[in-house]
C-alpha cells in the first residue's frame, strides 16, 4: 500500500551592432509537516527571476521545468487531462517558494538541496507522526527517519512510486527541477484525473496535502499564474504552441533591453540602439530576444536577430495579410517590406490580431495589435 503523500512537491533584436544595418525596434497538515513552514524565511534571490504580471516570483529555469512537465504528463499518464504548468507552479510556490535562495543549474539540479524537518514525532510545528526511514538517507540525507525533499517536497517513500527521469540523465532525482515537476504531475494526475474540472483539481491538491487551507492557497496561486499567462486566442491552442505563447506572455511587464534576452530568460543588454539607448544596465528582452526565449522552451533554437529569424520555419508572405497568421507564428516588420534583409522587428502572434511584443526602449513586454509596428513583412511558422 502506497503511503499517502503529503508533500508529495544573452545581443538584440538588432541585426548587427552597426547602425547602418537593419535593427529591431528603432521606432500544513496531512501526514507530514509542511516544508513550507520551515522554508518561508529562506534567503532572497533566485539567480534569474521571470518578472511580469502577478506572477513575478518564478525563476525562469523553474518555469521551464513546470512547462515541460505539464507537456509530458499525458505521456506518463495517458488518461490524465487538464494538466497545466500553473498547477505545478502553485504547488511549488507553497512548498518551496520555487526553490528561492537555491542555485538551479542548466540541467535542473537544485543546490543546496531542500530538506524538510525530520519527521520524528517531536511535536514541533505539528510534527506528531514518526516516519521510519525508507531510503537509507539517499534523498533526505539521513537514515534516522524520513523528511520531505526537493522543491515539491516529496517523501522518499512517495518518490519511489512516482519519480521519473525528465532531464535525460538516467536518474530520477527529487532534487532536480525537471524530475520533481514531472513526479508532481504524475502524482496529481493519479490514475487519470481531469484537472480542468475544479472538483477533480481540488481532490488532487487535497491528496497532495490533506488540508482545506492548503487547497485554497494552492488554488489561489493557480488562478494568479493562469491570469499572468492569459492572452487572446488561446482557447483552442495546445501543445508546444501553447507553451511558446505562455512563456512569452509570462514575461509581460519585463523591461525592454536593447540586446537583452537569452534562451534562459531576461538578461542585461548592450549599447546602443539607433536612438542611443543602452540596455547594458537593464535586465530584460528586446524583440528577437523574447522570441528566442519563448521558442527555446520547446527546444527550438532560433538565431539571435529578427532578420535571421525570418529565415526559419515556413515563411508566410505579407501578401496574404495578417489573417493568414496563426497563434505562435513569428510576425515580422521591415523598413522595405518584401526585402527580408531590412527586417527590423519581430513579435509573436497571439491570435485575434494581437501579438506579444517587446517594442522599443522605454517600454515593457506587452500585448499590442499587429498594426502597432509599421512595415508588416509577413510571418514564419515554426510549429
Amino acid at each position: 500500500m502506497k503511503r499517502p503523500a503529503r508533500r508529495i512537491r544573452r545581443g538584440a533584436c538588432l541585426v548587427a551592432l552597426l547602425l547602418f544595418t537593419a535593427v529591431c525596434c528603432a521606432a500544513p497538515v496531512g501526514n507530514a509537516i509542511s516544508a513550507y513552514v520551515a522554508l518561508q524565511a529562506s534567503a532572497q534571490g533566485d539567480g534569474g527571476t521571470a518578472q511580469g504580471g502577478s506572477a513575478a516570483d518564478i525563476p525562469t529555469r523553474m518555469l521551464a521545468a513546470y512547462q515541460k512537465a505539464a507537456s509530458q504528463a499525458g505521456t506518463q499518464v495517458p488518461a490524465c487531462r487538464g494538466m497545466r504548468w500553473p498547477v505545478l507552479a502553485a504547488i511549488a510556490k507553497v512548498e518551496s517558494h520555487h526553490a528561492r535562495g537555491h542555485a538551479i543549474t542548466a540541467s535542473g539540479d537544485i543546490r543546496p538541496r531542500i530538506y524538510g524537518v525530520l519527521l520524528n514525532g517531536s511535536g514541533a510545528g505539528g510534527n506528531t507522526i514518526v516516519f521510519p526511514d525508507t531510503d537509507g538517507g539517499r534523498w533526505d540525507g539521513t537514515a534516522t527517519g524520513e523528511r520531505a525533499v526537493g522543491p515539491f517536497q516529496f517523501l522518499p517513500s512517495t518518490w519511489a512510486g512516482v519519480g521519473e527521469d525528465a532531464n535525460g540523465d538516467k536518474v530520477a532525482d527529487p532534487h532536480n527541477a525537471d524530475d520533481a515537476a514531472l513526479g508532481a504531475a504524475i502524482y496529481l494526475c493519479g490514475n487519470g484525473r481531469d484537472l480542468s474540472k475544479r472538483a477533480q483539481l481540488k481532490a488532487a491538491i487535497y491528496q497532495y496535502n490533506h488540508s482545506s487551507e492548503y487547497v485554497a492557497t494552492v488554488l489561489g496561486w493557480i488562478d494568479q499564474y493562469t491570469a499572468a499567462a492569459n492572452g487572446p486566442g488561446l482557447g483552442n491552442v495546445s501543445g508546444r504552441v501553447r507553451t511558446v505563447i505562455e512563456a512569452a506572455l509570462f514575461q509581460q511587464g519585463v523591461p525592454y533591453s536593447w540586446g537583452g534576452g537569452t534562451a534562459q530568460g531576461p538578461s542585461y543588454g548592450i549599447c546602443c540602439s539607433p536612438s542611443g539607448k543602452s540596455g547594458g544596465n537593464i535586465k530584460g528582452f528586446d524583440c528577437s530576444g523574447l522570441a528566442l526565449y519563448a521558442y527555446a522552451q520547446v527546444g527550438i533554437r532560433l538565431p539571435r536577430t529578427a532578420a535571421q529569424q525570418a529565415g526559419t520555419g515556413r515563411r508566410i508572405p505579407a501578401s496574404l495579410g495578417t489573417g493568414a497568421l496563426r497563434p505562435g507564428d513569428l510576425v515580422f516588420y521591415a523598413y522595405v517590406p518584401g526585402r527580408d534583409s531590412t527586417i527590423y522587428h519581430v513579435g509573436i502572434y497571439l491570435g485575434s490580431g494581437q501579438m506579444i511584443n517587446a517594442a522599443r526602449p522605454g517600454t515593457v513586454v506587452r500585448q499590442d495589435p499587429v498594426s502597432a509596428m509599421s512595415g508588416y513583412a509577413g510571418g514564419a511558422r515554426l510549429l
